[in-house]
């Protein structure tokens, strides 16, 4: 009979688990609570729409530390075979290729607006914009400040991210260590700099079409490296208990390739929406025009 269950195949074979049906119902829970609080509904005085809200992301927050917990176990365990790190490099492939297009989307709501801010067609963005970008009142960010500080941090932070996977290569655990902190401290150093940046905005998000696609672009690729941050800190949590090897180490592999799509994303709105954006930009905009 044992011979019979022996695993003959090189696919992990999941176990029933508890996380797919809690994390929906999670989700419904915030999802539920997330409308009722965008409609200010209460009971008995009570704001029950953030407190439905908060439980339903606690539930959430838990599957994802629980369900992730467990595909750690799988891995130091050896489930992850050859075959099974194939399919997840693909899964994690098609997830970045994901966001690439969730990001090309901003761009391009951006190059639109702003190539073609005095389209006749678009009377509202005509008035809006008074057929130049950036509009007219609004002062855009120096892109040779705070930008190209923070684009200098991401670009620095490339490096080491690269050094600590360079280091477990060659089993070097104190290197891979030390990159992996270098980045997660880069990393939180760049979301505290735009933090400030975003202080001294003379613009908001609202009103007009350039602050909504800046803010929209520049901050969902600061939540991205919020996300990155807290991937690689979890990344070197387990690098500081030995969980990763030279010949096995897909949480680290997809952690650097996120960060690397990050810093890539970053070099493209530095340029498009800080330096195209800035007084600069707006001149070469009036020159392409004449």
């Amino acid at each position: 009979m044992a011979e019979a269950h022996a695993k003959n195949h090189d696919y992990h074979i999941l176990p029933l688990s508890p996380w797919p049906l809690i994390g929906a119902l999670s989700a419904f829970v915030m999802a539920i609570g997330a409308i009722a609080w965008m409609h200010k509904m209460s009971i008995a005085g009570l704001p029950a729409g953030g407190y439905v809200f908060g439980a339903g992301l606690l539930g959430v927050l838990y599957t994802m530390y629980a369900w992730w917990s467990d595909v750690v176990h799988e891995a130091n365990t050896g489930d992850h075979t050859r075959v099974v790190q194939m399919h997840h490099r693909y899964g994690m492939i098609l997830f970045i290729a994901s966001e690439v297009m969730f990001f090309v989307a901003w761009f391009w709501a951006y190059f639109d607006a702003s190539l073609y801010s005095g389209e006749a067609i678009q009377y509202a963005r005509t008035e809006l914009t008074g057929a130049h970008w950036p509009p007219k009142g609004i002062n855009p960010f120096n892109p040779w400040e705070l930008p190209l500080f923070n684009t200098l941090i991401l670009l620095t932070s490339g490096s080491t991210v690269t050094w600590a996977h360079h280091a477990l290569l060659h089993d070097d655990r104190r290197g891979l260590k030390i990159g992996l902190l270098l980045t997660v401290l880069l990393g939180a150093l760049f979301t505290f700099v735009q933090i400030q940046e975003y202080s001294h905005a003379t613009f908001g998000f609202s009103g007009h079409i350039f602050g909504s696609t800046f803010f929209m672009a520049t901050g969902f690729h600061g939540f991205h490296v919020f996300v990155g941050t807290i991937f690689l800190i979890v990344c070197l949590m387990r690098a500081s208990r030995g969980d990763f090897t030279s010949k096995q180490h897909l949480g680290f592999e997809f952690a650097a390739w996120y960060w690397h799509f990050v810093d890539v994303v970053w070099l493209f709105l530095f340029a498009a929406i800080y330096v195209w954006g800035s007084d600069w930009g707006r001149a070469a905009v009036e020159a392409v025009h004449h």
